[in-house]
């Protein structure tokens, strides 16, 4: 893999994952038109050395605003706490559960199918719909509010919508999560603060679950591969981070300037595309 289509697919990654677009199907398109494999060993390894860089960049990112929320008191910390696990457990309990019925129905990994630009294409689209409603309705309202109140049903609501982002590459976790908070009440600084806590907590069992996937392929065969990969993964990881803190101040600013909606329409441009590139033999 040559160091051009890393550092393109680190600033693909990098932007998107962290903007509410999919970076998932983003990354995808791009790789099928690098004529670049989803499924390899080496892609796998990079991947997972992205979402690592992309993880780093929202902890950086967002460590002060959760310090001066999260960690304000201590009953603050433990209603958070409450909030973080059982939204990440909804979204495992969902998540996984479509994951074998879809893996059931299709006789096949569900990493076969992450590939699927029919698959893709819809999951884009729904996310653009509920993007586009929840900016739309926040921008009829007077006030949004700044504070960081959030009950447990709230909470709760937003993790299991997440859970539909496992099995479907293309439906925006971001995008989702912060959608979904915003359209049962949440403040919206407080929605990007909460959707963020739960993707620092949802990507490593997420990067584990591809480094087994390398580590399945190494003991096939793909040692020299991944070797060879290697270097060009920790640049590409370095770039995903920088691209990553540029994404997420786009997107706050988009966020709390009232233009949550274009990203949206962003979605639904994206799947019309997509679409048109599986008709085309993508």
């Amino acid at each position: 893999m040559s160091f051009l289509k890393v550092i393109v697919l680190a600033i693909v990654q990098g932007l998107a994952e962290l903007l509410p677009v999919s970076s998932s199907a983003h990354v995808v398109v791009a790789e099928k038109l690098m004529g670049l494999d989803p499924s390899a060993p080496a892609m796998t390894l990079l991947l997972v050395m992205l979402h690592t860089g992309t993880m780093f960049a929202v902890i950086v990112y967002f460590w002060r605003r959760w310090r001066e929320t999260y960690f304000a008191s201590m009953a603050q910390f433990k209603r958070t706490a409450l909030q973080v696990i059982v939204a990440t457990a909804l979204t495992g309990i969902i998540g996984e559960g479509l994951i074998l019925l879809i893996e059931k129905s299709a006789h096949a990994p569900i990493e076969d199918l992450f590939g699927h630009l029919e698959w893709i294409a819809p999951a884009l689209a729904a996310a653009g719909i509920l993007i586009l409603v929840a900016g739309l309705r926040e921008g009829r309202r007077t006030a949004s509010g700044s504070g960081d109140a959030m009950t447990t049903r709230q909470a709760s609501i937003i993790g299991a919508v997440q859970g539909l982002s496992l099995p479907f590459r293309g439906f925006s976790r971001s995008g989702a999560t912060i959608s979904t908070a915003m359209l049962s009440g949440v403040p919206k600084a407080s929605a990007e603060n909460f959707s963020f806590a739960l993707a620092v907590v949802l990507t490593p069992p997420a990067v584990a679950r591809e480094a087994l996937r390398v580590l399945r392929a190494q003991h096939a065969g793909g040692a020299a591969a991944l070797s060879s990969a290697a270097v060009p993964s920790l640049l590409g990881a370095a770039l995903a981070f920088v691209a990553g803190l540029l994404a997420l101040r786009w997107l706050s600013g988009w966020l709390e300037g009232g233009r949550w909606y274009l990203f949206g329409l962003y979605c639904l441009l994206a799947a019309a595309a997509v679409g048109g590139l599986h008709l085309a033999g993508y």
